[in-house]
């Protein structure tokens, strides 16, 4: 059985760059397909995406897969030892421009964690053969109210 881990994050394509700024409130679902190394958060353009693990600097804030939430190398928060994702499970974070929150199962783990600023993006990575697929719509269970699916914004010219 798969592991899924979703994220509700504001987004807004900025011009074609690939690069997703923070600006609405919508949501994207990763479904682990192997349980090894991964993080999902919030990262600004300047965050060394090849230095793994995610969030040992000022540039990132993430939920790694051991529970815990990190920003400038600093443990901001961490699942409770019995909540810890298991294959099966799905794990929702949402990031209002102030605190990203989790979510197992639907259930609220009231574990935020805070400190980025600037424009932030989306960010997600593995190691260790583990494996995501992303989905940013139909979840398995529903964002928070105010969190919804990714909507790309579009120039029309």
């Amino acid at each position: 059985m798969a592991a899924s881990v979703f994220c509700c994050l504001p987004c807004c394509r900025d011009g074609g760059t690939g690069h997703i700024p923070l600006k609405e409130m919508p949501a994207v679902q990763l479904d682990t397909q192997h349980m090894g190394i991964w993080g999902i958060g919030v990262a600004t353009q300047k965050v060394n995406l090849n230095q793994i693990p995610l969030g040992r600097d000022v540039h990132s804030l993430v939920m790694r897969n051991d529970g815990a939430l990190y920003h400038n190398n600093e443990e901001k928060n961490r699942l409770p030892a019995n909540s810890l994702p298991q294959e099966g499970d799905v794990v929702g974070i949402t990031y209002d421009h102030v605190e990203l929150n989790v979510y197992l199962n639907g259930k609220n783990m009231h574990c935020p964690a805070s400190g980025i600023r600037g424009t932030v993006y989306p960010v997600v990575y593995v190691d260790d053969s583990a494996i995501l697929d992303c989905q940013f719509s139909e979840f398995y269970h529903t964002p928070p109210p105010g969190f919804e699916k990714i909507l790309f914004e579009q120039q029309i010219f």
